[in-house]
């Protein structure tokens, strides 16, 4: 498997902590999957995103971008950080300007771009994240699900090849998050990377193509979500649940189940199930 991002024994210490955030972290990001870092807070998948774009430096281990050791010159971070893009949980901790058009455009500005690129960048990300009625709306009166689209705009103007996103279905009703999934959707359909960080296990057996669990700074399991979901003594030992719609095909009857895949979302379940004869 090609990945994009790897990390080496990776350990980090916050000072003052008690215990290592980060604790011989060996984690791969495959290249052009969708990638569900799942764990319970605390298990280091915040600590993990910002080494990933070069914001922490370890304390021992490396992070490896396409391969290579970063060396946190800061030409290569500048370089790395619009080839990685992370979107934090909290949008009030990525806006920094006035306006969507504004924050948007700040980012490439740093990058350095010519301002007809700038503009023309950011009017294209506004209308892909449905932003065009809000482009000059003050940020303090856009809804949570409308900041957190303008923070994901303002990565992807950078056309990065690698996105990360630290829970980024916090707090949002089921429309908001809805939408912002299609988003990402339509983002990995161009070719990006796309790797969320999220303690909803329903999420992760929906939307990854690959899954990492992530326990006191170690990770314990990867694979597909096949794969990983079925372990479910060992999910519920670490306190996480298993998906509810793979808990309830295990649970109809053999006959239904045979010869099919489980599920991955409700449609495909209800297809399951009303191609079977009722008797």
């Amino acid at each position: 498997m090609n990945d994009i991002l790897e990390t080496k024994q990776l350990r980090h210490h916050y000072p003052g902590a008690d215990h290592p955030a980060l604790d011989g972290l060996d984690l791969k990001l495959p290249r052009g999957k969708k990638t569900a870092i799942c764990g319970h807070n605390g298990s280091g998948k915040s600590t993990f995103f910002l080494h990933a774009i070069g914001l922490l430096r370890p304390t021992a281990g490396e992070v490896c971008w396409q391969g290579a050791p970063l060396t946190y010159r800061a030409h290569e971070l500048k370089q790395l950080r619009q080839q990685v893009g992370l979107v934090f949980q909290d949008p009030e901790h990525q806006i920094i300007l006035h306006t969507p058009y504004e924050d948007i455009g700040y980012g490439l500005r740093n990058a350095g771009l010519p301002e007809p690129e700038i503009r023309e960048r950011t009017l294209r990300m506004l209308a892909s994240l449905g932003l065009e009625q809000l482009t000059d709306r003050p940020v303090h009166q856009l809804s949570l699900g409308q900041k957190k689209r303008v923070s994901l705009a303002g990565v992807l103007a950078l056309e990065p090849e690698l996105l990360l996103l630290d829970e980024p279905t916090a707090y949002l009703d089921r429309l908001s998050e809805r939408q912002l999934l299609a988003e990402l959707d339509r983002v990995h359909g161009s070719g990006v990377t796309v790797a969320m960080a999220t303690h909803d296990m329903n999420l992760a057996y929906a939307w990854a193509d690959w899954v990492v669990v992530l326990d006191q700074g170690r990770c314990l399991l990867a694979g597909t979500p096949q794969d990983v979901f079925v372990q479910t003594d060992r999910l519920l030992a670490l306190g996480l649940e298993p998906p509810l719609l793979l808990d309830v095909w295990h649970s109809l009857p053999p006959l239904i189940r045979e010869g099919n895949q489980p599920p991955r979302d409700a449609e495909e379940l209800k297809r399951l199930l009303a191609a079977w004869p009722i008797s």
